[in-house]
């Protein structure tokens, strides 16, 4: 599941970004629903929604230790819903990680191709950054609602110690009060004792 969200991710995003960067030009935005909804080609060295431009080999980096970290924890996956949030992380991040190191101006340091402009007031974003931020808000509700990497749900109850024999409170232990009517129990009938109080 987690591989085949991700090949889907990634295929579409790099597709739709050979696409624009072939029949689009930057500065010259397609309006497809007035000024709702436009492709609009940016060439962009920051992260996600053009946050942080100028330090494209920061988050070249980051993007490696992220996929390096989801190819990991998918070893012990068991989880659907994991198993897509990982999906789109992953098929994100290689989305862009192909774009840094690819295009231009440089190796660790290309320009990532943004097109999907929704409204002026939003920043300019492609595929790759929409599956992130989903998996983002994925990866929020799963922990929140307590859905496991492994399959499980809700709270984990914590180990408890086995006691060892002869503990106190262990059944069978020394110095267990014994209850009414066993032996040596005073003032009780059968045992020593009683027949004096009598």
């Amino acid at each position: 599941m987690l591989v085949g969200v991700a090949a889907f991710v990634f295929a579409a995003d790099i597709i739709t970004k050979a696409l624009v960067v072939s029949h689009l030009r930057p500065g010259e935005p397609v309006h497809l629903i007035d000024n709702v909804l436009m492709l609009n080609l940016l060439r962009n060295s920051g992260a996600a929604f053009s946050v942080g431009t100028g330090n494209t080999i920061i988050f070249t980096a980051i993007a490696v230790g992220v996929v390096i970290y989801i190819a990991r924890t998918a070893r012990n996956l068991r989880s659907v819903g994991w198993a897509i949030t990982l999906g789109l992380l992953l098929g994100g991040a290689l989305g862009n990680l192909v774009d840094r190191l690819f295009r231009a101006p440089g190796f660790l340091r290309g320009d990532v191709v943004d097109w999907i402009e929704v409204t002026r007031y939003w920043p300019v974003f492609n595929l790759a950054d929409s599956a992130i931020v989903c998996g983002g808000i994925l990866t929020v509700l799963l922990a929140m609602f307590g859905y496991h990497l492994d399959g499980t749900h809700g709270d984990r109850p914590a180990p408890s110690p086995a006691k060892p024999d002869g503990a106190p409170g262990a059944p069978g232990a020394a110095g267990v009060a014994e209850p009414d009517g066993a032996a040596g129990a005073p003032g009780t009938p059968g045992t020593p004792g009683a027949d004096a109080e009598r």
